[in-house]
């Protein structure tokens, strides 16, 4: 049987080191490659196609979940991080095993055996992205958004995003550097952004509040919005409530 082949992907070199000392007890396992950050994973993952990787989360340039949603085809996980409170998350993504550091040895070969085990089964890895698209990240709002465009991957802090249309399974994001598509749910971003900055006014349109120029409100409910950038987008019955709402 060929061997399977394998990436670390941790920010740290400690972390990198643990990981690669202890793939050296398994035959089976073939170390094809090291990133440092969450950019040279996926240019790395993309390339190489591995049947396993051992990803951190908590990355400074692109987290571990970040990466999985700008990855067309994931594969088979093992998330390495040192907070805990990302292992209900991890497994929301199905990943193969989660080791919070510092991990054993022994426990670092129980979710070796089992990755190997799914890995030879058969048994399809689960759509990371399909899963990634609806579930929540930790208790925290979201402070950046990582968009994929062609080969180039734009990190876009919220706090310059002006508002979000809905366009069919994608969301555009118009900030103040331009429109970006991102394959995830409005009701995603709801759930997932701060809820005192941002406030959804109808099912296609979510806008930061502070780009709020105006409301012109019409006799026959058609009201409408105008942002500070000139743009004018529709309110809804219940948007229009929360609007009312919000501005007292």
């Amino acid at each position: 049987m060929s061997k399977l082949t394998t990436i670390i992907v941790d920010d740290e070199k400690l972390g990198r080191d643990i990981v690669r000392n202890y793939l050296k007890n398994h035959e089976k396992l073939e170390l094809i490659g090291e990133c440092g950050n969450g950019f040279e994973g996926i240019e790395k993952i993309n390339e190489l196609k591995p049947d396993l990787v051992f990803l951190d989360i908590q990355m400074p340039k692109l987290s571990g979940f970040e990466m999985l949603e700008l990855i067309d085809d994931p594969p088979l996980i093992i998330f390495t991080t040192a907070f805990d409170q990302y292992a209900i998350k991890a497994f929301e993504v199905n990943a193969t095993d989660y080791l919070l550091k510092p991990f054993s040895k022994d426990r670092f070969n129980g979710a070796v055996e089992k990755a190997i085990k799914s890995l030879n089964s058969g048994k399809e890895n689960a759509k990371l992205n399909n899963l990634l698209t609806d579930t929540k990240y930790s208790k925290e709002y979201l402070e950046r958004i990582a968009v994929k465009q062609s080969n180039k991957i734009n990190i876009v802090p919220t706090d310059e995003i002006e508002y979000f249309e809905a366009q069919d399974d994608y969301v555009m994001i118009y900030s103040e550097k331009g429109k970006f598509l991102k394959k995830k749910t409005m009701k995603f971003f709801e759930e997932n952004l701060n809820p005192d900055d941002f406030l959804r006014i109808h099912r296609s349109y979510i806008v930061k509040f502070d780009q709020l120029e105006n409301v012109d409100i019409s006799a026959n409910e058609s009201n409408t919005v105008n942002l500070k950038n000139g743009q004018t987008l529709p309110v809804s019955k219940s948007g229009y409530a929360k609007l009312k709402e919000r501005l007292n």
